[in-house]
């Protein structure tokens, strides 16, 4: 039977789907289907999406620019299928592979290359490789052009359950990209995935999957605690989103921005300021300031109005007369007048007459307080007391140390406090110092000596020293920073998934020396695909097949009264009174599958039955060979399909051939077919 060439598929619009659902929540006057139409506008006449837009709606700003970017996606791949079918090579005329548009158009003109070279090779048009959804449909558009198909194609290869490879058989099986489930947005709301067994929804971010399994709400952020509103700021619910709000307002002088901070209004610039024609404004911070335009001569200052007031020199500037005269003020001066002074008991004048000064009736020789006492001199008199920190014992007549520390508890020094003869000193504790008033106590920083291996932090009184990540403090001294050996902690067999070595501050992690390679995070080991980077070493009669850590060469030759129809197919020749031939089976299939030892069981590894079942029809699905250890059991799961599954683990790797039977009951006759399962379980990590 021959299969019609598929027409090119479009790319997928599923977001775009999803957008339109969206926008069908903002009002009724923005049409969202213009907005997408002016995206594709943009894209197809100016290839470039970074225009500004100019509607003033979130959701039409959205949706244009998804549009845009899904019709330029589409317009590069075109390009690239246009360059492997015209010059066999996806060289771009202008040398440029760095850019967003060489990266789609390479893309898609790889695909359409190895469509053709699997077509040219008679290989299977139903790309295997997880190479995604949009690569499979220009792989397949540009392989299944003329080709011829048989009347029994093999099933979908399933998904992976836990890392195995599920196969399926089924016969007469249409294109099933022909048959996506998702077109048009499917029955989801917003985004839809066909996996092939179902048709699974999603909603966009801000948005959750209500029971119905199709229908989507807007996630209130604000309600669950997932918004990023700083202190002072009110989380405010919006559809698909959220927004902060400034609790309070900015101020007299100050406006709300974009961001939600608070900026200074420049009055001067907006014109919003009341300055008289005579006066200038200037600008500052939270207000403005009116400034005169006419200045005043010296000796004068301007008001609020613009006047000019007199300065009265007398009261603003200090002394400004020599000594011995008074200041009188002037209109914009000011005069100095000579004094006479008059000199009362306990002064005289001074040597130049101008001014009378206190007379010093304690300097020596004389002793008007007699020897032991002090005598202090006051402005025209003077008294007679003992030296500080001493008092006058009347009984004793002499001069007795007072004990500030005791007569003062806690009000002379910071700390510590020690009576000296005639006054006392202050100490501090460890870890502080005196101040240079002598009383106050001030914090030592230890750490401006280095006392620690590592980072120190001060902390009144003391210090604390602190390690960087991956190193601890050391419980000896306190001060030592010892490393981390990350791979020696109760979770170090997690951190790597095969080994763990321990450097200074850190760790890393390795992979087995061949069939692996340490993935982007450092941690996990991916396997690599001898196979499909071509360091196998299989002949050109043999097919290279990828599994965990190595890779296997397979080929395989038709038995006796069977002839090849496909890569993996041998038919059964025509019976010619042959008694033996009707026994045997009418096709032999050949599969490949692949899974480590620690898959979880029971886990279902392949399924059997015909594509297309006739009312009456029945089978029987048995294990015929390669289960001696009984690995491996059937089940029917309907009257027409079976599968085969893994029933108990496989304790080490290994290779298994099982030859699988499947007899057909159909309008009274009796059909065989039989699978060849070529299983390589590979080892763990």
């Amino acid at each position: 039977m021959e299969r019609a060439a598929p027409r090119r598929v479009p790319l997928p619009l599923l977001l775009l789907g999803g957008l339109a659902l969206l926008a069908a929540r903002v009002a009724a006057d923005t049409l969202m289907e213009a907005c997408c139409a002016d995206g594709h506008s943009m894209a197809t006449q100016h290839r470039d999406c970074s225009l500004p837009y100019a509607s003033e709606s979130k959701e039409c700003r959205m949706v244009r620019e998804q549009c845009c970017h899904s019709q330029l996606e589409e317009l590069h791949c075109a390009t690239g299928i246009n360059l492997a079918n015209e010059q066999d090579s996806c060289a771009t005329p202008h040398g440029d592979n760095t850019s967003l548009e060489a990266t789609f158009v390479k893309r898609c003109c790889h695909c359409c290359l190895l469509g053709r070279a699997a077509q040219a090779q008679g290989q299977s048009c139903e790309y295997t490789l997880m190479v995604g959804y949009q690569c499979g449909l220009v792989f397949r558009a540009c392989c299944v052009k003329g080709q011829e198909t048989t009347d029994f194609a093999p099933g979908d290869i399933g998904d992976i359950q836990e890392a195995a490879k599920i196969s399926e058989i089924e016969e007469e099986q249409e294109d099933p990209y022909l048959n996506d489930r998702c077109r048009g947005g499917g029955p989801c709301k917003q985004q839809c995935r066909d996996t092939g067994e179902e048709v699974v929804c999603s909603c966009f971010v801000g948005y959750q999957l209500l029971p119905d399994s199709v229908s989507c709400e807007d996630i209130n952020e604000c309600v669950m605690g997932n918004h990023n509103c700083r202190l002072g700021e009110s989380c405010v619910n919006t559809v698909g989103s959220f927004r902060c709000q400034r609790d309070s307002s900015c101020g007299t002088g100050y406006e709300l921005t974009e961001d939600n901070d608070c900026k200074d209004i420049d009055e001067c610039e907006s014109g919003i300021h009341n300055c008289l024609p005579d006066f200038i404004c200037q600008n500052t911070l939270g207000s403005f300031r009116c400034r005169p335009k006419l200045q005043c001569k010296s000796g004068f200052i301007q008001d609020a109005l613009g006047n000019c007031i007199d300065i009265n020199e007398c009261l603003s500037i200090s002394a400004p007369c020599p000594v011995g005269q008074t200041c009188i003020n002037t209109e914009g001066s000011y005069t100095c007048q000579k004094n006479v002074p008059n000199c009362g008991r306990g002064y005289h004048l001074n040597e130049e007459g101008t001014r009378c000064v206190d007379v010093d009736e304690c300097a020596a020789p004389s002793e008007p307080c007699g020897p032991g006492h002090l005598c202090v001199n006051s402005p025209g008199s003077f008294r007679c007391e003992c030296k500080a920190g001493y008092y006058f014992d009347g009984i004793s007549r002499t001069c007795v140390d007072i004990n500030e520390c005791r007569r003062y508890p806690g009000r002379l020094c910071g700390h510590k406090c020690e009576n000296t003869p005639g006054s006392y000193f202050c100490s501090c504790t460890v870890g502080f110092r005196l101040s240079a008033d002598g009383r106050s106590c001030e914090d030592v920083n230890e750490c401006s000596s280095s006392p620690c291996s590592q980072e120190c932090a001060n902390v009144y009184g003391s210090y604390q020293c602190y390690c960087r990540r991956g190193y601890q403090l050391s419980d000896v001294d306190g001060v030592t920073c010892e490393d981390i050996d990350e791979c020696a902690l109760p979770t170090g067999g997690h951190i790597c998934s095969y080994r763990c070595i321990n450097i200074p501050g850190s760790f890393q992690c390795s992979c087995p020396s061949s069939g692996y390679r340490l993935a982007p995070n450092g941690r996990n080991c991916q396997d690599i695909d001898e196979c499909v980077t071509g360091i196998h070493n299989c002949s050109i009669n043999e097919t290279c097949f990828n599994i965990q850590g190595g890779f296997r060469c397979l080929a395989f030759e038709c038995p006796k009264n069977y002839r090849r129809s496909a890569d993996t197919r041998c038919e059964r020749l025509p019976c010619h009174e042959n008694q033996e031939c009707p026994k045997l089976p009418l096709r032999i299939t050949y599969y490949h599958l692949s899974f480590p030892t620690n898959i979880q069981v029971p886990a279902v590894v392949f399924r059997m039955g015909p594509s297309s079942a006739v009312p009456g029809d029945s089978m029987q699905l048995a294990i015929t060979g390669g289960n001696e250890e009984g690995f491996f059991t059937t089940r029917k799961v309907s009257h027409h399909s079976g599968v085969v599954a893994l029933t108990k683990p496989v304790p080490e790797p290994r290779d298994l051939l099982l030859t699988v039977k499947m007899d057909l009951y159909r309008h009274g006759t009796v059909s065989s077919f039989v699978a060849k399962l070529f299983i390589f379980v590979s080892a763990e990590l």
